[in-house]
């Protein structure tokens, strides 16, 4: 008895320890992002030129965190975090049209780099949703070519470093592709959005 009760006891309370690896192109927001989610707060950040590591821990997960430099002349050292990596977390800046298809292929060397474990999940974080004009995630999804990606897990959520708001909704999903367990609120989502959906139709 005292034995199960011990094992309990580990499933419920032990941290998982999982490795995730923040990029994306300069400017989309990586470093705020970082730490709204460790701090709580927005904070005056600079361009990384090498990296940041924290620990985010969400749940019953630590994840070790590493915010990498995006500069062109950085982003072939991507690669050298590839190994063992848990999760990928790529920013975009749904403000920057211009910058669009330089973010998709970025994204899509990531995707297709064979040093990228298969086991890999990936979120695209779509940033600064908070800002007028901003793209619509959907749009975002259509100009990567999201829908293409075939051998990867892959989720896409809207999200603002500013105010926090998508940034757990983009943890809940990283939960659960992790640890197989679903947190409260990536139970509750679809609930929401089928009611949501409901009382649109009646209006």
């Amino acid at each position: 008895m005292g034995q199960l009760l011990c094992g309990l006891k580990d499933y419920l309370f032990t941290k998982k320890s999982v490795r995730l690896l923040m990029i994306g192109l300069d400017a989309t927001g990586k470093t705020s992002i970082l730490y709204q989610l460790t701090l709580g707060e927005l904070v005056t950040t600079i361009p990384t030129v090498g990296f940041n590591v924290e620990t985010i821990q969400y749940q019953n997960v630590n994840f070790t965190t590493w915010d990498v430099g995006s500069r062109s002349k950085i982003r072939p050292l991507w690669a050298h975090y590839f190994q063992n990596l848990d999760a990928l977390m790529f920013v975009i800046d749904s403000k920057d049209v211009e910058r669009i298809e330089e973010a998709k292929d970025e994204l899509w060397r990531v995707i297709r780099s064979a040093q990228l474990p298969l086991s890999t999940v990936i979120l695209i974080m779509a940033n600064k949703q908070d800002l007028p004009d901003a793209l619509s995630v959907d749009e975002i999804t259509k100009r990567l070519d999201l829908e293409n990606i075939r051998s990867r897990s892959w989720h896409i959520t809207g999200c603002s470093a500013v105010t926090g708001e998508g940034l757990y909704e983009g943890l809940d999903w990283l939960h659960f592709k992790l640890t197989g367990k679903a947190t409260e609120e990536y139970i509750k989502k679809p609930m929401k959005e089928a009611t949501n959906a409901l009382f649109s139709n009646q209006n």
